[in-house]
């Protein structure tokens, strides 16, 4: 490999040739801010604040400036300072400043830069701004006053999520992020994954705020109101709170939420292991009596409405099953409400979750039964954690509480639903045991485990070859699905998660900036998370949760029976492309 030597304030920094001013800056320990800048996915040069002296006539964008041998870079002269500071000034000469309402404040990435480089809030550049309006139909709430054109959103919507329902329209001064004819982003095939959400620097992207309603409901003395967290939320809610990330808060969530005053507080993690019992008997139901294969996981929302979308001919590939939040509520209102004599209209199922495709699926007319919606309210993590705030609770010093009984016991295949490979290896523990009908010894399955875009693992279950494959992203799922539809590809068993990295990475999670995701990997470290709960849960097979073995005993008698089917089971709906 060529390398190269090049001076950076002062400091001489070696680099491969090819590297990037702003790289090799981050190499020598110099920091060099940005804005619009993603590593390897927006490096564009569109907002001009990192722009450094290398003594040519102008000023360069070291995010897209390639460093050169003997090259002499200075990134700290007034010059430089003045032009950064005049390009925050004009981008907030047409930006709304109601930074004290904003739901960013704080944590937002151009307010941040602003404060550092003294930039006040006067009008510098007085005169017109750019005509915007707020898109709030969709669980995705876009903002353009907010918005500073920096692109990431597009970035990831196109080349991530391979979806690309945003982009830039018009020109010049008139230049806004918008959909196709104007259209709002619930008229479109946009998924609601929220990864635009998780990159916007700002507050132009946020989810549709569903506090308000889970409020009411604690304070309505008529309704029976309980919640249930996501595997994932536990992984990173505690971020919100000065928290380390990647530890794991689930006894002080549990506390919290009851101190909010939920009734009953249950587990997503029991409908984790529900799914499996039913997804995993589906299964072999397919193999054994030729069904439709490969069979693919139905867990992630934003993945169901991508197939939909793009995919329709893969429909009948799609697992029966409701996601676990869907189940737990279907439980709930059906099997809880019975046991508790609870008529179940009195029933308010709030389901934290780390995403806000959840805030789509809950609405969707297919989930629920006898008219009764099986999830009433969806608030992500972020949602929960001002919840909290808002309520006064001190998360970081909280006591460990457990979940409820009944519907709040779980094992370790449960919890790592929330990591890319985990619900293949969930199911993989169970059907391997109901396959050869031998005791599974080593439990973790490492080749359906990483963050490889696609993974591959072929299992000998007594003479049954299982060729399974992973997805994480709905464009890693794109190129997956392709090679499956041209037969490039065979496989028995598919597990695909709509976000990069699975559920932990998901678009409703605590905001992890670019430059900290430099330092610390979300997906990596909420990942460890969930797997080091899985290692030291005293159960960690969903087949051997005994409160999923009394449920059927006691109401659905065996997985994929008819009642299962019933309060447990789902269906699909092709849309159109491109609306």
């Amino acid at each position: 490999m060529s390398m190269i030597t090049l001076t950076i304030d002062g400091v001489s920094v070696s680099v491969p040739a090819g590297t990037t001013v702003l790289e090799a800056a981050k190499q020598a320990g110099i920091r060099i801010p940005t804005l619009c800048y993603m590593k390897g996915l927006n490096e564009i040069g569109a907002c001009r604040l990192c722009v450094v002296d290398t003594g040519a006539r102008a000023l360069q964008a070291a995010c897209v400036l390639p460093a050169a041998d003997g090259m002499v870079v200075k990134t700290n002269t007034p010059a430089v300072r003045n032009a950064r500071k005049v390009n925050l000034e004009l981008l907030l000469s047409n930006h709304d400043k109601k930074c004290l309402s904003c739901v960013r404040s704080t944590n937002c990435e151009f307010q941040k830069l602003c404060n550092e480089y003294g930039v006040e809030d006067e009008n510098f550049y007085a005169g017109s701004m750019t005509e915007t309006a707020i898109d709030d139909k969709a669980p995705i709430v876009r903002n353009n006053a907010k918005c500073i054109l920096c692109r990431r959103c597009v970035a990831v919507c196109h080349k991530v999520q391979n979806v690309g329902v945003i982009g830039p329209i018009k020109r010049g001064f008139n230049t806004q992020i918008a959909c196709a004819w104007g259209d709002s982003l619930s008229d479109t095939a946009c998924i609601n994954c929220g990864q635009c959400i998780a990159v916007c620097p700002t507050g132009a992207l946020t989810e549709r705020d569903d506090t308000a309603k889970v409020f009411a409901a604690l304070n309505d003395p008529t309704k029976h109101v309980v919640v249930q967290p996501a595997p994932a939320v536990r992984a990173a809610l505690g971020e919100e709170f000065g928290i380390p990330m990647g530890t794991s808060v689930t006894g002080k969530m549990a506390c919290a939420l009851r101190r909010l005053g939920f009734d009953k507080v249950f587990d997503t993690d029991f409908a984790a292991d529900l799914t499996i019992m039913e997804e995993a008997t589906e299964l072999v139901e397919r193999v054994k009596n030729g069904g439709v294969l490969p069979m693919i996981t139905s867990c992630s929302p934003g993945w169901i409405k991508f197939c939909e979308h793009q995919y329709p001919d893969f429909l009948p590939n799609l697992s029966s099953c409701k996601s676990p939040h869907e189940m737990e509520g279907a439980v709930i209102k059906s099997y809880y409400a019975e046991k508790a004599g609870i008529d179940p209209q009195d029933i308010v199922v709030v389901s934290v979750m780390p995403c806000t495709a959840k805030k789509f699926e809950a609405a969707r007319p297919e989930l629920g039964h006898d008219g009764i919606a099986d999830v009433d309210i969806v608030i992500t993590t972020r949602e929960l954690a001002r919840m909290i705030k808002l309520s006064g609770i001190d998360f970081a010093n909280l006591p460990e509480e457990d979940f409820d009984e009944m519907l709040g016991e779980s094992t370790g295949a449960a919890v790592i639903f929330g990591v890319t490979g985990g619900v293949m290896e969930a199911a993989l523990r169970t059907a391997y045991e109901v396959i050869t009908g031998s005791k599974l010894e080593k439990l973790e399955f490492m080749d359906v485990r990483g963050l490889e875009g696609v993974k591959e693992a072929s299992y000998n279950l007594n003479g049954l070859e299982l060729k399974v494959a992973i997805a994480h992203s709905t464009g890693a799922a794109s190129k997956l699905l392709d090679a499956v539809r041209s037969g490039e590809k065979s496989y028995t068993f598919i597990e695909v998660m709509g976000c990069p990295g699975g559920c932990v990475n998901g678009g409703g999670q605590p905001i992890v900036s670019p430059a900290q995701r430099d330092v610390q990997d979300p997906r990596v470290l909420r990942a460890k998370a969930l797997y080091d709960e899985d290692a030291s849960k005293p159960v960690r097979k969903s087949h051997e949760n005994l409160a999923i073995q009394k449920l059927y005993d006691e109401y659905f008698e065996k997985p994929n029976s008819h009642k299962a089917h019933e309060i447990l089971h789902t269906h699909y709906t092709a849309r159109p492309k491109y609306k």
